[in-house]
């Protein structure tokens, strides 16, 4: 259902972008386009109402498919990744704290709250000198 719903807003997408582009400008616009045939391509009334009208279905219709797109989205279970996610992440937490659990506790060594620096050792003389 995703699929056939995405088919159909990428085609509103491109039919949307045409019907755009073919909108007078400040030039010339259609008349520009078929060498000045707009009036009768498009009957009396011009190219502007008809591709107005055309533009505003298109840009419904997307918002539309948007909007469905999105709850569609919405609607599905977890994704592969989060399952992933959840088969790694959950066994590696699990098994931290189950080795944490597990392990002895013991208790640190006391800290020796005024260490005792030793005294340098006398040097006697290099064998062979002579003093």
């Amino acid at each position: 259902m995703t699929v056939f719903f995405t088919i159909i807003h990428i085609a509103i997408c491109a039919f949307l972008v045409l019907v755009i582009l073919l909108q007078q400008g400040r030039g010339g616009g259609m008349g520009a386009a078929f060498g000045g045939a707009s009036q009768q391509v498009f009957g009396g009334a011009g190219a502007g109402n008809f591709l107005t009208k055309l533009t505003e279905i298109a840009a419904f219709s997307f918002m539309f498919t948007s909007l469905l797109l999105a709850g569609l989205a919405s609607q599905h279970g977890e994704s592969k990744y989060e399952e992933a996610a959840k088969v790694v992440y959950g066994a590696a937490s699990s098994s931290a704290s189950a080795s944490a659990s597990a392990a002895p506790v013991t208790s640190a060594p006391p800290v020796n709250p005024s260490p005792t620096i030793p005294s340098p050792a006398p040097t006697a003389p290099a064998p062979g000198s002579s003093r």
